[in-house]
């Protein structure tokens, strides 16, 4: 007879997810409500005994589950979600469906961006651009453009014209800011997100869908490369 399988080991806490259920433990302790805001990050890092980056991270995983919003310039906020707990599973479960939003974002994106390219009208040239200054005022005063970057995509999508791709896109839109706030908080990463938004939207003004829907998979490839996914292989 068979024997059963070993059971699997329990997968260990990284030190992110550690600080994140710390962050929780201290919010309910200390009896902060939704809209009240954590300390400066410097302040709370030592607090905490852990370095800037670590906590930068464990904020990212907080905010990715939506038990924080964190704005330029306004410090991070807490929301209804802040008190509730345990954060560890909800931030791995967000890992766990990271590859099938990751598929699922590139064949529609890809798709859109091609026929963006052959349907696109000069308003939505206008609206495409103006998401992309948009963004990069918003990089250079220090922001990562994550509003820009979603009204680019939102305008690339209205330049396809299809309703139904657009509805499907709607769906899993929530997901999809789920990456995109994991993205764009990564160093560097803006200005690069930028800079494949430009390749997406000079294609589709230039009326080559190929060269759009390639950029675009590009695009989504680079930003798709997140540190969660990578350190949960």
């Amino acid at each position: 007879m068979d024997l059963p399988s070993p059971p699997r080991p329990v997968p260990r806490s990284r030190l992110y997810e550690q600080v994140a259920d710390q962050i929780r433990a201290w919010i309910s302790e200390n009896g902060l409500q939704p809209g009240d805001r954590l300390p400066p990050e410097r302040e709370l890092a030592q607090r905490l005994g852990v370095s800037r980056a670590t906590l930068s991270q464990a904020l990212v995983a907080l905010e990715v589950i939506g038990a924080v919003l964190v704005r330029h310039g306004d410090g991070t906020v807490l929301t209804e979600r802040a008190r509730t707990g345990p954060v560890i599973e909800a931030i791995r479960a967000h890992a766990d469906r990271l590859p099938e939003i990751i598929d699922a974002r590139d064949a529609l994106e890809s798709k859109l961006a091609a026929l963006a390219a052959t349907r696109r009208t000069d308003a939505d040239l206008v609206a495409i651009r103006s998401a992309l200054s948009a963004m990069e005022r918003d990089i250079e005063a220090g922001g990562r453009g994550v509003e820009a970057d979603e009204a680019f995509h939102g305008a690339v999508t209205a330049a396809a014209q299809s309703s139904l791709l657009a509805q499907m896109m709607e769906t899993i839109h929530d997901l999809i800011r789920e990456t995109r706030l994991e993205s764009l908080s990564q160093p560097g990463r803006p200005k690069d997100s930028l800079a494949g938004h430009r390749k997406v939207a000079d294609a589709i003004a230039a009326g080559d869908p190929a060269a759009a829907a390639l950029a675009m998979h590009e695009h989504v490839m680079l930003v798709s490369d997140v540190a969660l996914l990578r350190e949960s292989q």
